[in-house]
């Protein structure tokens, strides 16, 4: 997650700023130049999997329109839905979409959103399981799963 905190992942838009010769456009949408805030929270695809993650939390359905706004969100605590959590649940959803990403980039293999959504739902379970016996995640189980 810091790496595309800092902005310093090898998205297209970067590589063409460094030179090389490739296409501006998303590798899961096509639509759109691929630059972070488009490829982890605008693209269509990205978006699915965001929603999937916010019905699961019981929140409304947000758009994320830069990381401006996702830094917000994550800082944002609920009952349903504690920082701690959301914390879990953005640096699990960036690495997925990341790895989707690479996915298509390199193997030609597309996932639908709903498919990455049910490993981010296993990796998130198992991150709260490792932790489980500290204080502060002995509830985010429960919050998650319900």
């Amino acid at each position: 997650m810091w790496v595309s905190h800092l902005n310093r992942l090898p998205t297209r838009s970067r590589m063409i700023s460094w030179g090389l010769q490739v296409s501006p456009l998303c590798c899961l949408c096509a639509t759109s130049d691929e630059t972070r805030d488009h490829l982890m929270l605008t693209c269509n695809f990205s978006e699915s999997i965001w929603n999937l993650v916010q019905s699961r939390l019981r929140l409304t359905p947000l758009q994320f329109r830069d990381w401006e706004s996702l830094l917000s969100w994550i800082k944002l605590s609920t009952a349903s839905s504690p920082s701690v959590l959301r914390k879990i649940v953005s640096q699990v959803t960036i690495y997925a979409i990341w790895k989707r990403r690479n996915n298509v980039l390199h193997n030609s293999q597309v996932i639908p959103p709903a498919v990455v959504f049910k490993t981010i739902n296993r990796e998130i379970i198992n991150t709260i399981h490792a932790r489980n016996h500290r204080r502060k995640f002995k509830k985010l189980l429960s919050l998650w799963i319900i």
